[in-house]
């Protein structure tokens, strides 16, 4: 499948400085989450302290999912002006949200992908994630 992503070779300026920025705007979102929880735990009467890590998983895919749905990026993303798109170069749809946040959390659930993922942003040439990879997406500097 051919990909209307722009080239890094000829348009690198969409793909500068994407590792570092893609770290920052994840440092942001965990810390949105930590917040969110936080408020969560507190209006369910501790519940949701009790079962952390699925309300964890939970929050962190309702966010990332609308986030990225609405404006194909989340809050730590747009914060360091980058966007995801897709193959055709297009902002992701709701659907290709709920599937790259999906894919991410499953990565993120195990050692070897995540660590597989982190590689592949620092020293590939679109600086793609494995989730990136698979759906055929990758993050950008917002265009103009």
């Amino acid at each position: 499948m051919s990909s209307a992503l722009p080239d890094p070779d000829r348009q690198s300026v969409f793909y500068d400085g994407i590792p570092p920025k893609r770290l920052m705007a994840w440092v942001v979102d965990v810390v949105l989450i930590l917040v969110m929880m936080l408020i969560i735990g507190v209006l369910t009467l501790t519940v949701a302290f009790w079962l952390w890590p699925l309300f964890w998983v939970a929050t962190s895919f309702v966010y990332r999912a609308i986030t990225i749905g609405s404006a194909s990026a989340t809050l730590g993303m747009r914060l360091m002006n980058i966007e995801l798109r897709n193959a055709t170069g297009a902002r992701l749809t709701g659907t290709e949200a709920m599937l790259h946040t999906g894919a991410y959390l499953l990565c993120a659930s195990f050692f070897l992908p995540q660590a597989l993922s982190v590689a592949m942003i620092a020293l590939g040439e679109r600086h793609q994630s494995l989730p990136d990879l698979f759906l055929g997406t990758a993050a950008i500097n917002r265009p103009g």
